[in-house]
């Protein structure tokens, strides 16, 4: 016959408390997952153009409609762009009639994992999904994703928000994680992280001026964490090359995205630097100089014909010489700081200000021409007064 000490359950340790509830589930779900032999492949991807494109549509959008893109929308877009064109990998693996199979889902249910805390501090993981996201228009997309947030927050998410997930987008580069390796639930053949944007390890304490002549982008790290039974690691590296091609503004990814959105600018293209200093010679500079100039010239003589100021219109306004490409300058110069000859009040600015400046008086919502008017007094009256009005960040 046993001992009293030997039969009763040993005493809780101090601190220990019971996991219930969401917590509970996740636990499940994390032992399961440890069933699925995963591998994992590594792209790193300059953001350089992500990020001006997406300073350019927040300009407008804020402006017109009062809303943002964030990084994440238009990541989880070039991931919805590139399973179209590897569809293999949505692909789960499934065991039907006792026989393994690897199944191919109709249409493509997006998870997104969010990191939510509760009022008592603590913090749980919820992965509720964008459904058939893969037949959205971008502006539905942004729009269904939203709505998905706001619900999170709101905690009015459903057990259906929840249902037939085919691929997950986790984002801990949000709290400035570089590299992850997420876990991949069963039933899902592919989960996506994205580490934190930021210089590469080198060079951020570099003073900025130093980088901008240097053209040094901004990196972010992609992983794809892939069910090995039914997707193999060609499929996933052409997969993640795929996806940094579209954010480097191949296949018309962003000029799609502008076109739904009603932006009417032209997206910043990549193209190769061509630093003034070191391939244009001392002139160089002194040429690119006087193109800023030319540029700007050009926003108060032509910048009223493509302002936002016809919402019945059917067609995006544009014209070749708004366009700085058509100077030779590129978004490797958009750090690069340029005389202004006193635009908004300022001598000098990067060129990236430059055009937010130009584009936020004389392209939004209201424009203004008066280049025509005779008395140059009366042309600076007007001119300090359009381009010194630009909006509080």
């Amino acid at each position: 016959m046993s001992s009293p000490s030997e039969t009763a359950p040993p005493a809780p340790e101090h601190g220990a408390e019971p996991i219930r509830g969401v917590a509970l589930r996740i636990v499940e779900n994390m032992e399961k997952s440890l069933e699925v032999p995963t591998a994992t492949s590594v792209r790193d991807v300059p953001v350089r153009l992500l990020e001006e494109n997406r300073r350019m549509l927040n300009q407008v959008l804020m402006e017109s409609a009062g809303r943002k893109v964030s990084f994440t929308h238009l990541i989880a877009w070039a991931m919805l762009k590139a399973l179209a064109k590897h569809a293999g990998m949505t692909a789960s693996y499934q065991v039907l009639d006792g026989a393994p199979h690897r199944v191919l889902p109709e249409h493509v249910s997006l998870g997104l994992a969010m990191d939510v805390q509760k009022k008592d501090g603590s913090r749980t993981l919820l992965v509720p999904n964008v459904k058939d996201a893969d037949t959205l228009s971008f502006s539905d997309f942004l729009g269904a994703y939203d709505d998905l947030v706001t619900r999170v927050r709101k905690n009015k998410i459903t057990p259906e928000d929840f249902a037939g997930t085919t691929v997950t987008l986790t984002n801990p580069g949000m709290i400035g994680t570089v590299h992850s390796i997420p876990r991949l639930m069963s039933g899902q053949g592919l989960i996506v992280g994205t580490g934190a944007i930021d210089y590469p390890a080198e060079f951020r304490s570099a003073d900025p001026r130093t980088l901008a002549k240097l053209g040094v982008s901004k990196l972010m790290t992609l992983t794809s964490t892939y069910d090995h039974r039914v997707i193999q690691g060609a499929e996933s590296g052409q997969f993640l090359q795929t996806m940094d091609r579209l954010l480097q503004g191949e296949d018309q990814f962003y000029d799609e995205i502008f076109a739904d959105l009603r932006i009417p600018h032209e997206p910043v293209r990549m193209t190769r630097d061509t630093s003034p200093e070191s391939e244009l010679g001392a002139g160089g500079l002194v040429e690119k100089e006087a193109k800023v100039l030319t540029l700007i010239n050009m926003y108060r003589v032509r910048g009223h014909l493509i302002a936002n100021t016809n919402p019945l219109a059917t067609e995006i306004p544009e014209h070749t010489e708004l366009d700085p490409e058509y100077y030779g300058l590129s978004v490797w110069d958009f750090d690069r700081e340029f005389l202004t000859g006193g635009l908004a009040g300022k001598e000098r600015m990067s060129l990236r200000e430059i055009l937010e400046t130009l584009r936020d008086a004389y392209c939004e919502t209201i424009g203004g021409e008066y280049m025509h008017i005779q008395d140059p007094i009366q042309q600076a009256w007007l001119r300090d007064r359009i381009e010194g009005s630009r909006r509080a960040e």
